[in-house]
């Protein structure tokens, strides 16, 4: 009896072309965090159009849309949905023009440039040929759309509106991300394969003066400034070589007026880390410099920390790796591998943590083969435009194909197989 993604392989050809219409539309109508409202309906309704028990807004703007097809296990396939705040410099016939507001209301670009317009492209398609293909499996298909990624309050918003409750537990939880890679190959790892990320904002406080004023004032420049400075030292004298960290000072802001000395002035940082405690000790030790400088520089009260987002470690479990292992390389053979852990950061390991099943994550190359191989021969791969890039924009074709039979294989990899195809279903819109 064949396995799901040789089944369904001979049709995901003649679906390509409907795929890369959607694609494209996504593509060209982003959306912010939390404010996916028009990709959520169009998602939304494609998915009850074949035949799915869909439920709209959980967690503000997620999709959850479920297949049942007999006996067999519960396997849960997630894309997210939201746009970037930036515009999109790629020039691509559908480019985004976007511009909104975002939560603070301030006019922004909006721009696909993390690629997951490519994800809810994938799961469509996956969706779609297992809907009309009922007989090459069983068990229950769970699809799930999640808002609010890129701010790290997606899951977290799903979960906390009942998703964990209303919906029935995953047997497995499964996810995919478009990277720079050659386009055609899929990266898997056993273990963390991606970081965790805490964001923070720390507001420090002065004394404002006249610029030809200086004594009368606490400057929060200089303060910051050398905040930003000793901060830097963190990774490089107090993290062992051995193991590994980044911290990246994003924004400093303060002051109006070159001859104004302020009364405060605002970072805005990022951690990345591979292992617990180690983020605990980064988190202690950002707390303990920035309240030493302002002590340092006699600040009228201690600084104010305020966490902006905060994403867990994605750790791939071991036996569902080997299994996706398997799965991949005898559908993909060379083209998949055992890729490194990203310093990138995700919130989909929240289902898992917050269900208590097993989930893996993997990687999607998206760059055109060719310039991938040429960059990899002229060692400059750290050029390419990589994901939040304006310039970033996957290659469609093999893209598209490649992770489209991947979610399939993956999902194959635990649903019971069948002996018959069923006819495929009306077109969908």
């Amino acid at each position: 009896m064949a396995n799901l993604i040789e089944t369904l392989a001979p049709f995901v050809g003649a679906l390509l072309p409907e795929l890369e219409t959607i694609y494209k539309d996504l593509h060209e109508h982003p959306e912010l965090s939390m404010q996916e409202f028009r990709t959520a309906k169009i998602v939304a309704d494609y998915m009850e159009k074949l035949g799915y028990e869909v439920t709209r807004e959980v967690g503000v703007t997620g999709v959850v849309a479920i297949l049942r097809n007999g006996e067999g296990p519960v396997v849960m396939l997630r894309a997210d949905m939201d746009a970037l705040p930036m515009a999109e410099a790629t020039g691509l016939p559908y480019a985004s023009k976007v511009v909104a507001k975002d939560e603070d209301g301030v006019q922004v670009g909006v721009a696909h440039s993390c690629g997951h317009d490519m994800h809810v492209t994938w799961l469509l398609g996956a969706a779609r040929l297992m809907a009309e293909h009922r007989g090459a499996w069983g068990g229950t298909l769970m699809a799930v759309f999640q808002p609010g990624e890129e701010v790290g309050r997606g899951a977290r918003s799903m979960v906390d509106d009942g998703m964990i409750t209303r919906f029935p537990k995953p047997d497995v939880i499964l996810g995919q991300h478009v990277m720079v890679g050659a386009a055609g190959t899929v990266g898997y790892r056993s273990g963390t394969i991606l970081s965790a990320g805490d964001s923070l904002k720390v507001k420090l406080f002065g004394r404002g003066s006249h610029g030809s004023q200086p004594q009368t004032s606490i400057d929060p420049v200089i303060m910051a400034a050398s905040t930003t400075l000793r901060l830097q030292t963190i990774v490089s004298r107090e993290i062992s070589p051995r193991d590994s960290a980044v911290l990246t000072i994003g924004s400093l802001q303060a002051g109006t007026k070159e001859n104004i000395i302020p009364d405060d002035a605002t970072l805005k940082l990022n951690v990345r880390t591979y292992d617990e405690d180690v983020r605990e000790y980064m988190l202690g030790a950002i707390r303990r410099i920035c309240c030493a400088e302002c002590t340092a520089s006699n600040a009228p009260r201690e600084p104010e920390f305020t966490t902006l987002s905060s994403y867990p470690l994605t750790v791939n479990d071991d036996a569902t790796t080997e299994r996706l292992r398997a799965a991949f390389e005898a559908r993909f053979g060379d083209q998949a591998y055992e890729t490194q852990p990203a310093a990138a950061s995700e919130d989909f390991s929240v289902f898992g943590r917050e269900w208590g099943v097993p989930y893996a994550f993997w990687f999607i190359g998206g760059t055109e083969r060719a310039v991938f191989e040429k960059a990899r021969a002229e060692k400059k791969i750290n050029q390419l435009p990589s994901n939040h890039s304006p310039l970033f924009a996957p290659v469609i074709d093999p893209t598209l194909r490649t992770g489209l039979e991947a979610m399939l294989c993956a999902a194959g990899a635990w649903l019971s197989l069948g002996a018959a195809l069923d006819e495929p279903i009306s077109e969908a819109a």
